[in-house]
């Protein structure tokens, strides 16, 4: 019998999650089916009820669903509630439990696929919204030296950082019109900026020498990771975070854990 399960966003058509899921399936031998659901800006809730009736077992969520994916479950992991959004439910009979993978996904993949550690390194977060929350908690437990959140509305990175316990990690809210003139090490972009081609207003300085420019968004080079070559930063999207997050909910939903190298190198050619 074949488990159902899926990706829900809006937009939705740019997801590679599907082609991932399966030949995840294929690689551990599960007996399952993957497919990408566009929801209704107003009915993500209703989307998902569907789903359950028709018998789904789980579903990754996307933007701009993450808070609202969190807000609907029952029942929610540590990783979730430290982030208050969720990538990854699963539909059991306890309810609608809600998970939170892209963390864990982040900094697997900038620290083991890319070898850039996080430890004593300076980070500039670009962005405040679900995205952002879902990656706080593991970057911090990697030990940055300082980690600047900067975002367009200051009350919201503000929000971020009162959640936070006792870190070692230098912690700092700007909004994102007085960035200023500090460099960092590495620059993380958790805007949906890039889906739209839009650019951020940031200035080139944030870019230090031999800096890792990451951008949360994939499939197309954006205006960020433009911005960032051109300063001479090594660029990278979010692909790589993608694998990363949905072998963890891989996991939580089949308790096995895909190898990722392979499709990392075949979908990056």
């Amino acid at each position: 019998m074949t488990d159902h399960y899926a990706v829900i966003g809006n937009p939705i058509a740019h997801s590679k999650s599907p082609l991932i899921h399966t030949e995840f399936a294929k690689q551990t031998g599960q007996a399952m089916a993957y497919e990408a659901i566009l929801a209704p800006l107003d009915d993500f809730a209703g989307t998902v009820q569907a789903l359950i009736k028709q018998g789904y077992k789980g579903v990754n969520v996307t933007v701009p669903f993450k808070f609202a994916a969190y807000d609907m479950a029952d029942q929610r992991s540590e990783r979730a509630m430290a982030a208050g959004a969720a990538n990854t439910l699963s539909f059991t009979v306890d309810g609608i439990l809600a998970d939170n993978t892209d963390g864990a996904g982040l900094v697997r993949d900038i620290q083991v696929n890319k070898q850039c550690e996080f430890a004593g390194k300076r980070v500039l977060l670009i962005g405040a919204g679900g995205a952002a929350e879902g990656v706080l908690q593991p970057i911090l437990a990697a030990k940055p030296s300082l980690l600047v959140i900067t975002n367009r509305s200051l009350d919201k990175a503000q929000a971020m950082l009162s959640k936070v316990a006792t870190t070692s990690t230098k912690l700092q809210a700007v909004p994102l019109a007085e960035l200023g003139e500090g460099a960092f090490d590495i620059v993380i972009n958790a805007t949906s900026a890039g889906l739209s081609g839009s650019a951020l207003a940031i200035p080139d300085s944030i870019f230090a020498p031999n800096c890792l420019a990451y951008d949360m968004m994939y499939g197309r080079e954006t205006p960020f990771m433009q911005q960032a070559k051109r300063c001479g930063a090594e660029v990278a999207d979010g692909l790589g975070m993608l694998l990363e997050q949905a072998a963890e909910a891989f996991a939580i939903w089949r308790g096995v854990r895909p190898n990722t190298q392979a499709l990392l190198k075949q979908l990056s050619l």
